[in-house]
């Protein structure tokens, strides 16, 4: 299961995010469910770096299915659209009853 973490501040801003887990939907290079989180998050690390400002640390971990998303400052509006854009992209997921058992989405105030 993909364990997919968000975290927020009081104002439900996105501050960062992480994910660990395999989904396990089918064998490694035919898991759809892995192959569709891995472009939202990829996708939108690589948005925000190329069209915005903000500064994030970010660290990966392969074999463990593991990437982790800091924010140095709340991001700018631009990057919390690109993020929500990502967070729903997620949640349509978890909400889905085909995909449910293999993603796990929670929100975390920091």
């Amino acid at each position: 299961m993909i364990h997919a973490a968000i975290y927020e501040n009081k104002k439900k801003e996105c501050t960062g995010f992480k994910l660990s887990g395999h989904a396990e939907y089918a064998e490694y290079g035919q898991d759809i469910v892995c192959a569709a989180v891995s472009v939202l998050v990829i996708n939108t690390i690589n948005a925000i770096e190329c069209f915005t400002d903000d500064s994030f640390s970010l660290s990966s971990k392969e074999d463990s299915g593991t990437i982790s998303c800091q924010f140095k400052d709340t991001p700018l509006q631009e990057t919390q659209l690109l993020l929500r854009t990502m967070i729903l992209g997620l949640s349509n997921m978890a909400d889905d009853k085909n995909y449910a058992e293999y993603i796990d989405l929670t929100f975390e105030e920091v």
